[in-house]
């Protein structure tokens, strides 16, 4: 049940973020421009109301948080980098 929520879930988000405009070619290469915001803006909006429903939901002892492992800083840097790298190559 888990699994099927979480695909619909990204598939609401995916498709909201392709009523918005916001998966154009010329919409994503303005991000790397930094001259139109409104990816950003969207994608940070969803943050901020997914982290407040999330701590609402565990204050009312629905859901409980994981162990965060130790994170591996030079991994996550360069594989962050090659991302990115890769993301601005191909215009997404």
């Amino acid at each position: 049940m888990t699994t099927i929520i979480t695909l619909l879930l990204g598939f609401f988000f995916g498709f909201s973020l392709n009523k918005a405009g916001l998966t154009k070619y010329h919409k994503i290469v303005n991000v790397f421009r930094l001259t139109d915001m409104a990816v950003l803006q969207f994608m940070l909006t969803a943050l901020v109301v997914s982290m407040a429903g999330l701590y609402t939901l565990r204050g009312l002892g629905l859901v409980t948080f994981p162990s965060v492992p130790a994170t591996y800083i030079v991994g996550n840097l360069i594989g962050g980098l090659i991302f990115g790298v890769g993301m601005a190559l191909t215009g997404y």
